[in-house]
């Protein structure tokens, strides 16, 4: 790994461009609430918005006056003072000075075409507006930096001109200027070459890149960028962004700390990487995907039976970067490819001792075929392998014997929705216990009579949520009659700071859609509960 020790700034724009991302949509305490979190997690600016385009922004910079960040500044974001209108009675310029934050970001055009077709406005009139706007902030003590829009695409069409709009915004004043790949088509290729081409006529000026992923290169061209001298990235994490997103953030400063040796952030922050990026998808409403890099939860998943047993030989056989230094782990997958290698892993990480030619490994292993077999898949359901090595070792206790159960649902007439009552018998610790509950469907209603019969004796099951549910058909022919698959998703709370301690997933199989959901219930409820 190589080793350039020059500082690079860390630039977070999740809070705008992030939130323009389908299905994104951040309430003012989201907001500050994410703000914090990457303040404590040490980027060097955070993007809040813009103020002056929607109450929300306005309000969200107005609440974070009483926040003291440690590590970030926060950043306002608009746009030049608007063609002949003078910059200090633009109504939208003077709401980012109302924002009072210690830096200013505005965009301007830098593509003659842009200038021309969506502003309709002459070229030197737009080079005019960049010097004013720059000039009219640094006027006012703010840091500022000039979003050089379209730069890419106009430099390919126009670079004199491209290159006029950096420096109209470096004679006013801009500390830096950003060049942007704003429609995300440009290549790693042009972006290294570009860059050079502009730090070449620029070489006492700093540069900054922020890149779309429309090509799927905006990591790539973020990263060369730095290599071809910027020293400043502008990013989301996870990736969030209009369309197909913006450069991610969390790919971008492990590859810039660790693997290209650069100063970024505070010691030790990429360690908190993984939760950062949990947090985000957890406020944000968005699902984790579980393969995204260095942070999601199969970026270190090994499934193959040859690729686990290189695996505990040595990480570095199949893992380009040991998990701890972004804060994630490495996972064995069990599946109909493992082999022995697999379940002695996964019996190494719960303190079991085991050996090939063990009757309890064979044993495992021979469970885990028949099962997928018939229509289980343990690599989405650790939970589900966990409890399954319990009962093959001897080492299982039930919580509870199921003397049985009943699901009744009910459509009376015109009724919206149907009524689902769940009647359920249990017996625990020799005593039996009978408890009704009615729910949205079936699941939920089992859900609520089983956590009625066991919560007087388990009390930690009030901290153990259901987060999903999904249904699988295995065998589509057989119609509605098919075999079908079902996984539960739970979390475990702390039950005295509110954070998740931990989740979980959990598989059932039948014919029957109710009775593969009480299994894969059962054992998610007794996962949690184990762990307490």
């Amino acid at each position: 790994m190589a080793s350039f020790q020059r500082r690079i700034e860390i630039y977070d724009t999740t809070l705008r461009d992030g939130s323009q991302g389908e299905g994104i949509s951040f309430s003012v305490e989201d907001k500050i609430r994410i703000a914090l979190k990457l303040d404590s997690f040490g980027v060097d600016y955070i993007e809040g918005g813009w103020p002056g385009s929607n109450p929300k922004d306005i309000e969200f910079y107005k609440q974070m006056r009483q926040q003291q960040l440690v590590n970030a500044k926060l950043t306002a974001f608009g746009s030049t003072r608007r063609p002949s209108q003078k910059v200090e009675l633009d109504p939208m310029v003077n709401e980012l000075l109302l924002a009072d934050t210690p830096v200013i970001t505005f965009v301007g055009k830098s593509w003659d075409f842009q200038v021309l077709e969506a502003l309709r406005i002459d070229l030197d009139e737009n080079l005019r507006m960049i010097a004013d706007t720059s000039a009219y902030f640094k006027k006012h003590d703010r840091k500022v930096f000039y979003d050089a829009e379209h730069f890419f695409d106009g430099y390919e069409a126009n670079p004199g001109y491209t290159i006029s709009c950096i420096r109209a915004a470096v004679e006013a004043g801009a500390d830096c200027c950003v060049l942007c790949d704003t429609n995300g088509g440009t290549l790693p290729s042009r972006i290294i070459s570009i860059v050079e081409e502009v730090k070449r006529a620029f070489p006492n000026v700093n540069i900054g890149i922020h890149t779309h992923n429309d090509s799927e290169c905006g990591v790539a061209n973020a990263l060369v960028a730095v290599q071809a001298g910027a020293c400043h990235v502008q990013g989301t994490i996870n990736g969030y962004g209009e369309r197909t997103g913006n450069a991610n953030l969390t790919s971008i400063i492990p590859a810039l700390g660790i693997k290209l040796g650069f100063d970024i952030l505070k010691p030790g922050a990429i360690a908190g990487l993984s939760e950062l990026s949990a947090y985000l998808d957890e406020v944000s409403n968005v699902s984790p995907r579980n393969n995204a890099a260095y942070v999601g939860r199969s970026a270190y998943a090994h499934k193959g039976g040859l690729h686990v047993d290189a695996i505990r030989k040595h990480p570095k056989t199949y893992e380009h970067l040991d998990p701890s230094l972004v804060g994630n782990e490495r996972r064995i997958l069990v599946s109909e490819l493992s082999g022995s290698a697999t379940i002695l892993e996964k019996a190494h990480a719960k303190g079991l001792i085991l050996d090939k030619s063990s009757p309890a490994t064979k044993a495992i292993l021979r469970t885990v075929t028949e099962m997928e077999n018939e229509g289980y898949s343990f690599e989405g359901a650790e939970a589900s392998f966990d409890l399954l090595i319990k009962k093959c070792t001897g080492d299982y206790q039930p919580l509870f014997i199921l003397k049985g159960y009943r699901v009744i649902v009910e459509k009376r007439g015109d009724d919206a929705e149907p009524i689902t009552e769940a009647t359920i018998k249990i017996e625990v610790n020799g005593k039996e216990e009978l408890a009704v509950s009615e729910g949205d469907g079936p699941v939920n209603a089992l859900d609520g009579a089983l956590r009625k019969a066991l919560y007087r004796y388990y009390p930690h099951l009030a901290n153990v949520l259901l987060t999903d549910f999904k249904v699988r058909v295995i065998n589509q022919a057989g119609g509605t009659a098919a075999r079908v698959r079902t996984i539960v998703e739970s979390k475990s709370l702390d039950a005295e700071r509110g954070y998740v301690r931990d989740s979980w997933s959990t598989v059932g199989v039948s014919t029957n859609v109710i009775e593969a959901s009480w299994i894969a219930l059962v054992q998610s409820i007794e996962y949690g509960l184990s762990k307490h």
